[in-house]
């Protein structure tokens, strides 16, 4: 899909973009993508001015084990301040799985945000899917995020068996997110797309870990793709340009 070219008015400064980072794989690939993509809406070596901040990983993974998503939040508003003493005009958050605190988040950050899962959904809805299915950690996919989303536009989120879901949980921690790339586990993902087009009559797949589109495209799925990471650094970059 090409991306439009758009223009900020007139001796208009684009908008600030502050990167809430959680693991560094997905952090890096929003951030180049926003730099990359920039030149097509701002021209050649252009993109809006970025900062980001990340705690942790192993913070948030903590915080996850324990259940403890206002420790999460917490964790996301802290960036949060940071960016905005920064000069950050809005968030994003490039981690499927800690937007499970967004409704946390919201109502007490100092910027507003895009939503991950609201900015896929509405991709999905726009090309037309009707029952789509969600890859990304257990945490996620056992979580409401994305059917919520993808409720509101009349969509079905299903997600793998158990077993599958702890198979690419265990790749995206141990591997993926420390950039690790095996073939073994490219084919174990693309063997759970298979199935949920086969059996469960998805018409596309949610990469719902930032990550996952480090080895997961249109090429080498079965299912068409929502690259959640692209996708929210594009409507990043369409509100930062924006009149």
């Amino acid at each position: 899909m090409s991306t439009p070219r758009l223009s900020p008015g007139r001796n208009a400064v684009p908008k600030h973009i502050g990167i809430v980072g959680c693991s560094a794989e997905g952090a890096a690939l929003c951030y180049r993508t926003i730099c990359a993509e920039g030149a097509a809406h701002l021209g050649p070596h252009g993109h809006p001015e970025v900062s980001m901040h990340t705690h942790s990983l192993a913070a948030y993974v903590d915080c996850l084990d324990r259940g403890d998503l206002a420790g999460v939040g917490d964790l996301m508003l802290s960036s949060a301040a940071k960016l905005r003493a920064a000069g950050a005009d809005f968030l994003i958050c490039p981690d499927n799985t800690i937007h499970q605190a967004m409704d946390w988040v919201r109502p007490h950050s100092p910027l507003p945000w895009l939503h991950i899962a609201e900015v896929v959904a509405a991709e999905a809805s726009a090309r037309g899917f009707r029952r789509v299915g969600l890859t990304g950690t257990r945490w996620l996919v056992e979580s409401d995020v994305y059917p919520t989303a993808l409720r509101r536009y009349g969509i079905t989120c299903v997600i793998p068996q158990p077993h599958e879901r702890a198979r690419i949980g265990a790749i995206i921690l141990s591997e993926l997110v420390n950039g690790i790339f095996d073939p073994a586990s490219v084919a174990l993902f693309q063997t759970v797309i298979s199935r949920l087009k086969d059996d469960e009559r998805c018409d596309a797949v949610v990469l719902g870990c930032t990550e996952i589109p480090l080895i997961i495209n249109d090429v080498n799925a079965s299912l068409p793709t929502l690259d959640s990471t692209r996708l929210l650094a594009r409507a990043a970059l369409a509100q930062a340009v924006a009149s």
